[in-house]
């Protein structure tokens, strides 16, 4: 694995264990899924390239709109394949509504695995099991 990759890989397995909190973003203290990402990318860039405005739990659904997936392009490069650990990943969770899930990838492979925090949860390492691979629309690499 890159040196970089590697990087990433083990500060989001840092977050394992933090508390779920809804728009938080502190290490063992509580974070969402955008949290998590949002805190990997301060351990690796620095400060964050804008300020995230408050969200609800169902934003962006009433309107349909992509705002994550939008961001998301907007700041990181896409992901090249095959995966790569350290991969930054969109999920759709129900396929009427808008990609708002994420999680970076730890391990590729036979056995791929992903750190993703989630409500009733916190921050965990899940296998990427067909299921949630499905649900993947988008990767992004944030090296």
């Amino acid at each position: 694995m890159a040196d970089a990759r590697g990087l990433l890989v083990t500060e989001a397995r840092r977050w394992i264990g933090t508390p779920y909190c809804h728009q938080a973003s502190t290490l063992g203290a509580g974070c969402d899924c955008l949290g998590l990402v949002r805190g990997v990318w301060r351990a690796r860039h620095g400060a964050e390239p804008v300020a995230i405005p408050p969200y609800g739990p169902d934003w962006s659904e009433p309107a349909r709109d992509e705002a994550l997936w939008r961001a998301l392009a907007h700041h990181l490069r896409p992901a090249s394949e095959p995966l790569q650990p350290g991969d930054v990943l969109l999920f759709r969770m129900r396929a009427a509504s808008v990609a708002k899930h994420l999680g970076i990838l730890t391990q590729a492979g036979a056995q791929p695995r992903f750190v993703h925090a989630y409500s009733g949860h916190g921050v965990v390492e899940s296998p990427l099991s067909p299921p949630w691979a499905r649900r993947i629309v988008a990767r992004f690499d944030m090296t």
